[in-house]
Parts: C-alpha cells; sequence; structure tokens
C-alpha cells in the first residue's frame, strides 16, 4: 500500500487537481448526458440508468432492464463497456488528490486509498448491469442482488469519501482560524 500512497502522494498537486477536475465535469457534462438522452430515444420514453438508483432493490432493477427494450440495452451495454470504464478512473483518482492533499501531513495517509473501493464496486457494478442487459430476455435474480450489493457498497464507500472531504476541508478552514500552538 505504502508505494501506491507514495504515488498518490508525489501526483497531488494542484495542476492534477484541475486536470482531472475538467475531465472529470466532462463526463457528466457531455458524455452521461448524451448517452442518456440516447438510451431514453431507443427506450422509446424517459427512463434512468440503473448506475445511479439508490436503495436495495433487484426487483426494480430487473424491471428496468425490461424496461429499456433491446435497442436501448444494446446501446447501455456498449456505454458500460466504453464511457463507464474511464470514468470510474477519473473520478477516483480526483477524489484520492484531493483526500491526500487534505490529509497528507496526517498519520493516516491510507484515507487516499478509499476512493479505490468506490472504483473496485463500480467495476463490479457495471460487469453486473452488462450481464443483465445481454443475457436478456433470461434474467438472473442472482446477479441483480449482486448488483445491489456492489451498488450499495459503492454509494457507500462514496459517501464515506464526500465525508471525509468535508470533514478535512473543516479541519483545514479551522486550522487557519485557530492556529496549532
Amino acid at each position: 500500500m505504502i508505494p501506491v500512497t507514495n504515488f498518490l502522494n508525489r501526483l497531488a498537486n494542484w495542476k492534477t487537481l484541475l486536470f482531472l477536475g475538467v475531465i472529470y465535469v466532462s463526463f457528466p457534462a457531455y458524455w452521461f448526458k448524451n448517452a442518456g438522452a440516447t438510451i431514453s430515444q431507443l427506450a422509446g420514453k424517459p427512463v434512468d440508468p440503473i448506475d445511479l438508483t439508490f436503495g436495495f432493490n433487484p426487483a426494480r432493477t430487473l424491471a428496468m432492464v425490461a424496461d429499456y427494450g433491446p435497442a436501448a440495452r444494446a446501446f447501455y451495454a456498449r456505454t458500460e463497456l466504453t464511457i463507464d470504464l474511464i470514468y470510474p478512473i477519473v473520478y477516483s483518482f480526483l477524489l484520492a488528490i484531493i483526500l491526500t492533499m487534505l490529509f497528507r501531513h496526517r498519520s493516516n495517509r491510507l484515507i487516499g486509498l478509499l476512493p479505490f473501493v468506490v472504483l473496485l464496486s463500480d467495476y463490479l457494478e457495471n460487469a453486473a448491469i452488462v450481464t443483465l442487459l445481454t443475457s436478456y430476455p433470461a434474467q438472473s435474480m442472482t446477479v441483480a442482488v449482486l448488483c445491489e450489493v456492489v451498488k450499495l457498497i459503492k454509494w457507500l464507500s462514496f459517501g464515506i469519501t464526500v465525508g471525509l472531504i468535508i470533514y478535512g476541508l473543516f479541519l483545514r478552514g479551522f486550522n487557519r482560524v485557530v492556529p496549532a500552538k
């Protein structure tokens, strides 16, 4: 783990943060916006991606897969295997850089690795979604449950990561107002 944290420590600077931030913004602003519109157009109605649902509801996931229709399912699977393979790398490094910059001088530098738990669970979620999309009309409750479990892990680890960023920002602000003696 130390080589990875050392790598993040060398990479963590404002220039890298800005670069990753710009790339990150392009995904929701352009790539996913267009992909979502195309999926809805191919489905013939407004539909949401499975990736962004919250809660544990495997039946809902299976119903969503059925609701997409063949063309939207095929396009969604391609999106998961292209755009949504790059996006987790971008946001994981962005979040890791932020955490590393905030907690660089703290004793536990492993905090910067938490975004990679999000990345791993996102990839497992994508694999489950692609399996559900490409195997339709066969529907596997087991794969749907697995999808929901890794999605829950993804959102939980993401929430913890964001919480740590807020905590780190609070500490930074507090230390500027009340300097250490």
